[in-house]
């Protein structure tokens, strides 16, 4: 957040998401999206309701490797993406939006988390779609004709 705000981004991200315009956040570009973060004391831009939260005790931390995700709901992006197909994932937090906010797709690694999201013009995961292979480069084919149709 400090690199955004310190680079005068915060704002036009604000304004580029609530315009309508199709927007996909990776990794990061989900977390930053909520409102505050157990990682640092800088706020989040607030977007989704939500906070960042440090994986459980017991796990391997960072979460690398591969595991599954299970999409909730049908969404343009997430289309023709077998059910439990295996993404790339490299992480130590993790999203935790408020209930009903957009959760697309969950993963379990000593608990279930938020891996997918997607709520009207915004699309974010928690995984590595340019790591995942062939469903990887599915989800960024998806956004692109998505975006291409979307309209506010």
């Amino acid at each position: 957040m400090r690199a955004l705000e310190t680079r005068g981004l915060v704002k036009p991200i604000k304004q580029y998401v609530a315009g309508g315009r199709p927007f996909l956040g990776v990794c990061l570009g989900l977390q930053l999206l909520l409102e505050r973060t157990d990682e640092g004391d800088a706020p989040c831009l607030g977007i989704v309701p939500g906070q960042v939260r440090r994986l459980p005790g017991g796990m391997k931390v960072p979460h690398m490797g591969w595991n599954s995700v299970d999409f909730e709901f049908d969404h343009p992006v997430f289309r023709g993406i077998p059910p439990a197909s295996h993404f790339y994932f490299v992480h130590s937090y993790y999203a935790d939006p408020d209930k009903n906010a957009g959760v697309a797709g969950t993963t379990t690694y000593g608990i279930p988390f938020c891996s997918a999201f997607a709520r009207d013009n915004l699309v974010a995961t928690q995984f590595h779609p340019e790591k995942s292979g062939t469903v990887g480069l599915r989800i960024y084919r998806n956004f692109l004709e998505f975006a291409g149709n979307y309209s506010a």
